[in-house]
């Protein structure tokens, strides 16, 4: 009987190193397939989230910055500089996320908005409906005005 399902359901890390071994091995027969697929599968829609989340925490900090000039400080900007690295890291690491970059950024937009609704006094209708920003203005290591 073949246990790996089970083995799936109770301790992954165990059943991860059972199918890299297997694969090592070339005992392609032995694999659980049908767990494997689901687990690439969702690898990749991993790292369309980890796109999606650091996005948002930078657009988040980007509209803080702008709409509430009185209060920005060293932590809004430090956090600006960290997500714009993370995020072209993590391009350079999956440079196939590219052509979904503008997707990417409609989305995380609302995630934006949604941080600056929880940290500051905005609440949604202060802000724009649409990102403002552009890819390029995203990345820009001198945009806004003031973060250098």
């Amino acid at each position: 009987m073949n246990n790996q399902p089970i083995l799936y359901e109770t301790d992954f890390y165990a059943w991860t190193q059972q199918q890299a071994e297997l694969l090592k091995l070339g005992k392609l027969n032995a694999l659980d397939i049908s767990n494997l697929l689901e687990e690439i599968e969702s690898l990749g829609k991993q790292q369309k989230q980890e796109l999606r989340n650091r996005l948002g925490i930078l657009i988040g900090h980007l509209l803080k910055w702008e709409y509430q000039p009185d209060f920005r400080s060293k932590s809004w900007r430090v956090t600006i500089r960290e997500q714009r690295r993370r995020i072209k890291e993590h391009l350079a690491e999956n440079p196939s996320l590219k052509p979904y970059l503008n997707q990417a950024i409609f989305q995380a937009y609302q995630d934006g908005i949604d941080l600056v609704s929880q940290e500051t006094p905005l609440d949604k209708k202060d802000l724009p409906t649409e990102c403002c920003y552009t890819i390029e203005e995203i990345f820009d290591s001198t945009f806004p005005q003031g973060i250098e």
